[in-house]
């Protein structure tokens, strides 16, 4: 699965968009955030991507997991987001 990655200087909206097309495509997407401004950023684009895909009749459900994951040689904790439609 393709993991969207979102940064402290990420835009909401474009991160949504990114978001809902890969919902529209895949059917589930995951987003992974280090640092508590990504997490920030992550938390807004799926709330606007919410809103993307309701006029499809799509409501989302959001997954919260921890990950370790190396950068640089260096272990950083990040948050991992599983969206999916409502079941």
């Amino acid at each position: 699965m393709e993991i969207l990655k979102v940064a402290t200087n990420s835009k909401p909206n474009a991160v949504a968009g990114a978001l809902a097309g890969v919902l529209r495509e895949k059917g589930v997407a995951e987003i992974q955030a280090i640092g508590a401004g990504a997490v920030n950023q992550a938390i807004k684009a799926i709330a606007i991507a919410r809103g993307y895909v309701a006029p499809s009749g799509i409501d989302l459900v959001c997954i919260p997991t921890f990950s370790d994951v190396e950068i640089d040689g260096e272990v950083r904790t990040a948050v991992r987001f599983f969206v999916e439609p409502k079941k």
